[in-house]
Formats: C-alpha cells, sequence, structure tokens
C-alpha cells in the first residue's frame, strides 16, 4: 500500500525516513518535494481546475457521496495507517474517521444550493435583476498538522474541491500517509488524479512557493506559523483562513454532576494524549465542589490504560514525537520546580513505549510557570478554583486564545448563559470539544490569537469562493433621465420614487 500512495507525492528530491512512534521503528521513506516540484504541483492543478469547475455541481460531488460509505466499509485499514504513523489510540483514531465521513458527507448533500446563483435584490424592483453567483478561487494551497492528519486535512481539501477549485496540499511529512491514502481511495471513487496535489517538506523550502502559486490558503498549526502565513498572503492580497493554538478553559459550576463531568474531564483533557487544539488545558472548578470533583478526576485519570497496541480498550495512546515529548515535560517539570504540585502524573512511560508520557493534573499553578499560559499540547491540565460565575468568566477569558471552551452544569440554560460570555470561538455544554465540532452545520474556529476565518457551516465551503454579482437593467428605466426630462426634475422624480419605496418596504 506504501508503494503505491507515495507515487502521489510530486517530488523529484530526497526522501524522509518516517518512523511509527509506537515502536521507533521505520514505518516509511516518504519523498520530499523542492520549490521546483511545488511549482510544477501548482501547474498540474491550475490544468486540472478549469475542467473540473466546468463541471456541474452534482458531478463534482458524487465521488465524495461514494466516500461517505467506502471510508466507513474500509475504516478497519485506515485506522491502522492513522495509528502507526501518529500513536494515537485506536478510538481516537477512529473520532478521525467519522469526522472526514460526516464533514464530506455534509457538503456534498448541501454543495449545490450553496453554489447555486442566488436572487438579491435590485435597486428598482422590476427594472432591476441582481444575481449572486459563487466562482471558485482557482487553486487553494492548504497545510494540515500531524496530530489529526486525517480530519485536519480531507475535511477542509473536500470544500475547496466541491466549491470547483483544486488544490496543492502539505500535508505534515511525519503523517502523510493518512492523506495519501485518502486520496487513493477518492480516485479509485471517481475524483480526477490531479486536481489535489501533494507536496512533502520542510516549511522552509516549499512554504514560500505555496503561498505564492496559491489563490488562497487554508492553514491549521500553531499561532507563530498562522501570523507567517497571514503576512504572506496580505503581500499578495490573497485570502487565508488559520485555525491556531489555544490554551482551552473548561468550567465545573457548582451545581454539575461531578461523575459525569470528571469522565468528561478525562475526555477533554486526554484525547490524543492531549495533542488536539481544542483540548482543555485549564480546568475552573467552583469552590462548593472542588474537592469531590477534583478526587473523582484524579481517581479516574491514575487509572486510564495507556497502550501501544490496536484494540479498542486503551485510553491513550503515545506522543507523536521526540520533540513534543521534550516540550511536554519541561512544561511540566519547570511548574513543579516553581512549585506546582503533581496530583498525579508527572512523568514519561518508556516502559509503555519511547514517547509516552502519564496524563497530568497539576494544582498551585502560577503565573511564573510557563505552562500556565503557554499551549503544551499534551496530556497535561492544571486545576484552579474560582468563587462564582463573574470570576470564572475572567479567568477562562484571561488568554491571548479563544478557540475552545466548555461548561459543565444541570441547568443547560445557565450554562448556555455562562457559554455565551465567554471569547472562544466554539463552547460546548457539557462535553469537551465534540458537540460543537461536530456540528457540521455549525461554523468552527477561533478568537483572538487562536485564529482568522472558520471550517464546518455555510463559511466552510464558501470561503473558497469569490462572490460575484451579475446586475441587468430595464431599458425603460436607468440611471439617467428619460422622455426628455430635466436633470433636475429627473433628480425630484427620483427622490419620490425611493420616499415611496420605504413606504412600502421595497428597499
Amino acid at each position: 500500500m506504501i508503494e503505491r500512495v507515495v507515487r502521489q507525492v510530486t517530488s523529484s528530491g530526497g526522501t524522509q525516513t518516517i518512523t511509527a512512534p509506537f515502536t521507533g521503528e521505520v514505518l516509511a521513506e516518504l519523498p520530499l518535494s523542492t520549490a521546483e516540484d511545488v511549482r510544477a504541483a501548482h501547474a498540474k492543478a491550475r490544468t486540472a481546475q478549469r475542467a473540473w469547475a466546468a463541471l456541474p455541481v452534482r458531478e463534482r460531488v458524487a465521488p465524495f457521496l461514494r466516500l461517505h460509505d467506502a471510508l466507513l466499509d474500509r475504516r478497519e485499514e485506515i485506522l491502522d495507517v492513522v495509528q502507526w504513523e501518529t500513536g494515537k489510540a485506536r478510538r481516537h483514531a477512529f473520532e478521525e474517521v467519522l469526522d472526514v465521513a460526516g464533514c464530506t458527507l455534509y457538503y456534498a448533500r448541501r454543495a449545490p444550493g450553496l453554489l447555486a446563483p442566488q436572487r438579491r435584490a435590485g435597486i428598482f424592483p422590476l427594472a432591476t435583476k441582481a444575481i449572486e453567483t459563487r466562482q471558485p478561487k482557482g487553486v487553494v494551497g492548504l497545510i494540515s498538522p500531524w496530530n489529526y492528519p486525517l480530519s485536519l486535512g480531507v475535511p477542509d481539501v473536500v470544500p475547496a474541491l466541491l466549491a470547483g477549485n483544486a488544490v496543492v496540499h502539505k500535508p505534515d511529512t511525519l503523517t502523510a500517509l493518512s492523506t495519501l491514502w485518502a486520496i487513493d481511495l477518492l480516485v479509485s471513487l471517481g475524483m480526477p488524479r490531479d486536481i489535489w496535489q501533494v507536496v512533502l517538506g520542510d516549511p522552509a523550502e516549499i512554504g514560500e512557493p505555496l503561498i505564492d502559486g496559491s489563490d488562497y490558503v487554508a492553514f491549521t498549526g500553531s499561532t507563530r506559523g498562522g501570523r507567517k502565513i497571514a503576512e504572506a498572503a496580505a503581500a499578495r492580497l490573497i485570502g487565508c483562513s488559520l485555525e491556531l493554538g489555544g490554551k482551552n478553559p473548561m468550567v465545573v459550576l457548582d451545581d454539575a454532576d461531578l461523575d459525569v463531568a470528571a469522565q468528561g474531564a478525562l475526555r477533554a483533557c486526554f484525547t490524543n494524549a492531549g495533542q488536539l487544539c481544542i483540548s482543555i488545558e485549564r480546568l475552573y472548578v467552583h469552590d462548593g465542589v472542588y474537592d469531590a470533583f477534583v478526587d473523582r478526576f484524579v481517581r479516574q485519570t491514575r487509572n486510564m490504560k495507556l497502550g501501544s497496541g490496536l484494540d479498542w480498550d486503551v485510553q491513550m495512546g503515545s506522543l507523536a514525537s521526540r520533540r513534543q515529548l521534550d516540550a511536554v515535560a519541561a512544561h511540566v517539570d519547570d511548574a513543579v520546580a516553581k512549585g506546582a504540585r503533581l496530583l498525579t502524573g508527572g512523568k514519561a512511560r518508556p516502559d509503555v513505549g519511547p514517547l509516552f508520557y502519564e496524563p497530568t493534573i497539576l494544582a498551585d499553578v502560577d503565573e511564573s510557570m510557563d505552562l500556565c499560559r503557554e499551549e503544551t499540547f499534551g496530556p497535561v491540565v492544571s486545576v484552579y478554583r474560582f468563587h462564582d460565575e463573574e470570576e470564572a468568566v475572567a479567568k477562562a477569558n484571561d488568554t491571548a486564545y479563544g478557540l475552545n471552551a466548555s461548561v459543565w452544569t444541570r441547568n443547560l440554560a445557565r450554562g448556555r448563559a455562562l457559554a455565551s460570555r465567554i471569547k472562544a470561538g466554539t463552547v460546548n455544554v457539557n462535553e469537551g470539544y465534540g458537540s460543537a465540532y461536530a456540528s457540521y452545520d455549525a461554523p468552527m474556529g477561533g478568537m483572538k490569537s487562536s485564529g482568522l476565518g472558520r471550517r464546518h457551516g455555510t463559511e466552510g465551503l464558501l470561503k473558497y469562493t469569490e462572490a460575484q454579482t451579475v446586475a441587468s437593467q430595464a431599458s425603460w428605466l436607468g440611471f439617467e433621465p428619460i422622455l426628455g426630462m430635466t436633470y433636475d426634475k429627473y433628480a425630484d422624480t427620483l427622490a419620490g420614487l425611493l420616499k415611496a419605496m420605504k413606504r412600502l418596504h421595497l428597499k
């Protein structure tokens, strides 16, 4: 399988050895792209895009409607691929499969309606007809990260393609096999091969030509990387969407079901070993239930099953790289050295696998510690007390980020009211992240330093288009005097007409 799918990479350069996080053993040799390869990929994409955009939308959606069932039918195969290249638990890899299937189906069903010409009100009723059409951007450059290689790649590519674009995609080299597998499957389902180009390599080598050749850029990754991409896109006056970092808060109110909340925190904090941009890293608990909640949460965390196998009962897998393991350990060690209390965890687990780190809960974290405000991106959460809702909201919002948040309460109306005061692109009530993220009809993205633009919902597809207005005017009424009318008489007549239109609600 690997030999077949890697042929899809546009490459004339060297190779990079990819190892399996579970074991450290060699997984694959992947070809690397040069700057010239990126330019060649753009040329292929532009040629393919013209024919692709000329197809009726209902023909473009056909392969993607087929993808939903094909992906679910072949789930065991892709689950193995995702696990071996990322090190995550099988249940967390399955979330990626469900996400790709569900999001693809959403857009494949709705693209014809979203892209259909829309009648808009013209300036003069009957005399002016205004139609809004949607034109594809052309070639979209897409950069996706290593932590969710299937879920943060395919669902962004699909709406771009359905909108009539071609895509030049740079997945992270460490986890590119998932992307290549998905392309191979889609081609077998009828997708034209050249509309989705893949390049691999170091951003320093291929990042600039990737942006230079694109008409729009979509990026998921760090805030630092997002700022650089925004600057490069702005210099070319092209649009971009950026989903960036987060230091996401969870608020446990005094009326929460503590057993449910503790179980929810386990999922919110330690899914994919915390390597999730919408993962919870700050946990605020009401004074009145703090001790009871923390006791439950710590006990459940200590009982989590870590493992490197492909079986379903493993609750948390491995970190993805040595760099990530070192970064997580550095945050925890710095905090402990400066006075934070370890409630559980706090060390690597080489007995399980070379990149495993225990799920970790810390108390007494303060501003002197790196993990207080910086994104850890690992299985680490700090817990804090709060006294009332005003304090909880203030603490939740006391961050440069605004990606995701979570509120736990038995009173849903209370939870929604508090959620509306948190400055984050998505807020979940009685769930950590899944309710908002998997509601594909609703937008998902960040506020503040967590990004620009949205994936999912209407914007998740229309951002890959240019809105065009085509307005036609009847010859009997235009913007100049008619029937020999003087201009001052025309002005009086037009003013009266506009006032009458207002009274009749025609404008």
